[in-house]
């Protein structure tokens, strides 16, 4: 394992026990700097405004858009109580665009309409009133405005790319939306070339999630829609047979650039109509793309002269940009982790992530030395000296090498006892497809600024280390996950950096799901945190949405023949064996981990005598919005852990353990 100290004490600091050092950093402060930004562009003929989405947790979690104006004033574009808020695959993304007039189309969270917002006027519907047709993933391209569409009122979903028209219809006339390209199960990032001739998109079926398989389909347009397409080639023998393209973008009527990990790894390729295969861009041992969760991520854009700013991965983000001739320069940007190119105007970019303050926005101009201009968050009210530095780590783990990122208790003017170790909480993230990298969240500084140490674990199956890494957990999920969060939790206590009788674990969905099942199968952690997590894979199958209900059979197995194993698996196969105290967070309107799997693990427990706590919030999904929600959440956490691992927790509601 990679070198793992605590900080060193000051002779000129208090001594306080772990868990209970004071803090200046509130549950109400984490909420309120922890922007959850959606998509960023520039608006104006010369770009000179910055239009971003931002979630609102004081106002129940709506989708806001915003913009600075070229006076550097920030206001509201879309009022309340309007929200711009997609629920495509159910996770959305791509639910605003703009044009250069300064005109909004948005997704309207109610109704999954498309609306159209001039300055000065109210929102006008350019979609009609179809029942459960939904929209995402708008691209505003050459007076063309573009989007996927998903029909679940039929007997099966069906989703197709569609033509939205610009302008709402005359009074008592009904318009609809133009299907230019269908034929598979799921479609996304649509890109118009420049002469409105061919449409480029990604496509996959079930079974397979996009980042197993997928195809860049390029059709030929006539009369606005698809005629016929072609599967783009690429030029190298795909891992394990299998690509996993993403982001096509068009640099001329003839050529696009895109992403693909036919080495192992998702790297920048160009492809001419012309051509018979693709030609590699600048190779690198990093990722450049990621899981398609979300339908607005970007991870790269083309400049105006050719030269290419993209997003690297390889555990942690960098941001490089590649000239015309191949070279690579990195660029100074604050943002390590769920960095993405959000949009380009000559040489300047906006870029979203985090970084060592925090999520936000920032703007740079590539041909300026100077770093990056944060627009939007990237700071904290309480100052950088107590956000946690990370530390790149590496445990050894039984299905091979296990990363992860250790933040130690960190606080300026207080250490822990020398005869003590403190106690840590292991993060585990959602998907399981996922990535966390190495920044410091206001979560994160909460916990570390109070004695508790936050591990937070990349475990097989993460992205950000290449598609083996991706795909160690393919037919394995509850078992490698565990594994290797195990692992990471003995090392890091081994090292000395932990008491180890004092871990707990704590992850959301898929991240829950471990949770469980490292509580239901080792006894390793003292205490669990689990938010909306998967205890039973057979009603996870049939319950969840179409995106994912054949995620399991890559994952664990085909239903029904791998039934008996679904069964193995599932926590709530094995309630009698939990016996660590457990707080438990779930939304009542959560459409992806319904509530009944989360009471049946609290009914398991109160029959068990295990002391625990269930918080259910009426109004939230999957994944807590409403600023009420966060804070609740994080208090109780921090209560939860006192209570377990004996220590106080002063200035937070106490919480009551059945």
């Amino acid at each position: 394992m990679d070198h793992v100290t605590t900080p060193p004490e000051s002779s000129s600091s208090a001594v306080h026990p772990y868990g209970s050092w004071p803090s200046p950093i509130s549950a109400a402060a984490v909420s309120a700097a922890s922007p959850r930004l959606e998509g960023a562009r520039f608006v104006g003929i010369d770009g000179a405004e910055l239009w971003w989405g931002e979630s609102v947790p004081e106002e129940r979690g709506r989708s806001a858009v915003r913009r600075r104006t070229a006076s550097g004033v920030v206001e509201d574009v879309l009022p309340a109580p309007w929200s711009a808020r997609s629920r495509v695959h159910e996770y959305g993304g791509g639910s605003w665009t703009a044009d250069d007039d300064g005109t909004l189309f948005f997704v309207e969270k109610t109704d999954q309409r498309v609306w159209r917002l001039d300055p000065g006027s109210s929102p006008c519907a350019l979609t009609p009133d179809d029942g459960d047709v939904r929209y995402g993933g708008l691209r505003l391209q050459h007076g063309r405005l573009l989007a996927v569409r998903e029909d679940l009122t039929g007997a099966s979903p069906a989703r197709d790319i569609v033509q939205i028209p610009v302008t709402p219809p005359e009074e008592g006339t009904r318009m609809r939306p133009v299907s230019v390209a269908a034929g598979s199960d799921f479609v996304a990032h649509p890109a118009l070339s420049p002469d409105g001739g061919h449409l480029a998109w990604i496509a996959w079926d079930h079974p397979d999630m996009p980042w197993d398989s997928a195809q860049l389909r390029i059709g030929r347009i006539q009369d606005g829609v698809v005629v016929d397409w072609t599967t783009a080639p690429v030029g190298a023998v795909a891992a394990g047979g299998r690509h996993s393209p993403l982001q096509p973008v068009w640099t001329s009527p003839e050529e696009l650039v895109f992403a693909d990990d036919p080495s192992g790894r998702w790297n920048l390729w160009r492809l001419r109509l012309d051509d018979v295969q693709a030609q590699p861009i600048s190779p690198a041992d990093a990722d450049t793309g990621g899981p398609l969760w979300v339908l607005g991520t970007r991870w790269f854009a083309v400049l105006d002269d050719g030269r290419i700013v993209a997003v690297r991965t390889d555990g942690s983000d960098q941001l490089v940009v590649i000239g015309t001739d191949g070279s690579t320069r990195p660029l100074p940007v604050d943002p390590v982790t769920r960095l993405s190119v959000e949009d380009a105007r000559g040489s300047r970019v906006l870029l979203s992530g985090a970084g060592a303050a925090g999520p936000g926005l920032w703007e740079l101009d590539v041909d300026d030395a100077g770093a990056a201009r944060a627009v939007v968050g990237g700071a904290t009210p309480w100052g950088g000296e107590w956000m946690p530095r990370a530390r790149a780590v590496t445990f050894p783990g039984p299905h091979g090498p296990v990363h992860a990122f250790d933040y130690p208790p960190t606080h300026p003017h207080v250490t822990g006892p020398a005869d003590e170790r403190p106690p840590y909480v292991v993060f585990v993230h959602g998907g399981p497809t996922d990535h966390v990298g190495g920044a410091a969240s206001g979560k994160i500084a909460y916990f570390t600024s109070r004695g508790i140490g936050v591990l937070d674990v990349n475990y097989g199956g993460s992205t950000g280390y290449g598609r083996e890494y991706r795909e160690r957990l393919l037919g394995r999920w509850g078992v490698v996950d565990v594994d290797d969060v195990v692992a990471a939790a003995r090392g890091l206590a081994e090292s000395g950096a932990a008491d180890g009788g004092r871990l707990a674990v704590a992850g959301g969905s898929a991240g829950g799901w471990t949770v469980l099942c490292a509580l239901t199968t080792t006894d390793v952690f003292g205490a669990g945190i689990s938010r909306y997590g998967v205890a039973d894979l057979r009603r996870l199958a049939a319950d969840t949405h179409d995106f994912e209900s054949r995620y399991l059979d890559g994952m664990v197995g085909p239903l029904p023949a791998a039934e008996a194993l679904y069964i193995e698996r599932s926590p709530l196969s094995h309630l009698d064996r939990l016996r660590t105290p457990l707080l438990i967070e779930q939304g009542l309107e959560d459409h992806v981990v319904p509530p009944s799997q989360s009471e049946a693990v609290r009914d398991a427990l109160a029959a068990n005598g295990v002391p625990h706590a269930y918080l259910a919030f009426e109004g939230e999904g999957h994944g807590f919005r409403a600023a009420e929600t966060q804070v609740r959440t994080l208090e109780a956490e921090w209560a939860f852990l006192g209570r377990v691992f004996g220590f106080d927790t002063p200035g937070v509601p106490s919480l009551i353990l059945a």
